[in-house]
């Protein structure tokens, strides 16, 4: 070993010793304390080798713990907000009662005056939910203008017509659907059924067809169109009674099928005679 490489592995044990030291003095978190520690350890086993193998084995570990800790704080963000959405949630669902809420009293468990206290409390939850976690900004927004609807009709009716053009499709589609029930409530029918029909028309959205087609078999009935809406009913409850499930038997039939079979029965029991028989019970003998 000639007089450079001897002054070289002492200046490399020097700068390794300087780590050690330097890493039990920085101790500010835990992210750091993890790093360092590995940092010695592979020290110890090369020192006098060169800082290059140090420093690209080092690089590489650096980028994992990056990565893992990353991961493990948006992990426990997105954890922090559906919690958050949950809360909002619970209010917006919660009973509506003369009896006062008690301070601290958990959410589920709370009590509102009015319909309009317990939405305009909502409201302010959403928002904060949609302020502190960008990804779950457009689901608050739509929660958000649901709620107003009590509170101020014309700002939620407003929200949802922008909402119904989100990027996101399932808050467009639960925006439109509000926004049709919004406009049947306040009578405007046609309009209704517009919004209706291009929900129907929709693929993978997350309001069933049946739900759809029996809002607007209600409203046709209250137009007078008795045969559009006969036609609609008559279509769910054949394809509920005709649907067969993954192992062959019958498939179960839906709050919406059942719902518009007794609304067929009412409406034209003649058309309602025309309808394939209903299957079995599963586990009954046929």
């Amino acid at each position: 070993m000639n007089a450079f490489d001897s002054a070289f592995l002492q200046e490399e044990k020097r700068v390794a010793k300087y780590k050690k030291k330097r890493a039990r003095e920085l101790k500010h978190d835990q992210f750091r304390d993890t790093t360092m520690k590995v940092f010695e350890r592979i020290g110890d086993r090369l020192e006098g080798r060169g800082r290059t193998i140090l420093y690209a084995i080092g690089g590489v570990i650096v980028l994992g713990l990056l990565v893992w800790a990353f991961t493990a704080w948006r992990h426990k963000k997105n954890e922090e907000a559906e919690r958050a959405l949950g809360r909002a949630i619970e209010i917006q669902q919660a009973e509506v009662s003369a009896s006062p809420a008690q301070p601290g009293q958990p959410a589920s468990e709370l009590t509102f005056p009015t319909e309009s206290a317990r939405a305009q409390r909502a409201v302010e939850e959403f928002q904060k939910v949609a302020a502190k976690y960008p990804s779950y900004n457009e689901i608050s927004r739509y929660f958000i203008a649901t709620n107003l609807l009590t509170v101020d009709r014309n700002k939620g009716l407003s929200e949802l017509e922008a909402l119904s053009k989100s990027s996101d499709p399932k808050v467009a589609a639960l925006s439109k659907f509000a926004l049709a029930q919004a406009r049947e409530s306040d009578e405007q029918l046609d309009a209704a059924v517009t919004l209706y029909n291009e929900l129907a028309r929709q693929t993978n959205s997350p309001i069933p067809p049946d739900t759809i087609n029996l809002r607007l078999a209600a409203i046709y009935e209250r137009q007078g169109k008795k045969k559009e809406a006969a036609d609609l009913l008559f279509q769910i409850i054949e394809a509920a009674r005709k649907a067969k499930g993954a192992d062959g038997k019958p498939a179960p039939q839906s709050a919406a099928a059942r719902d518009a079979a007794q609304k067929l029965q009412r409406l034209d029991p003649e058309r309602y005679a025309q309808l394939p028989p209903e299957p079995a019970p599963a586990g009954l003998p046929f």
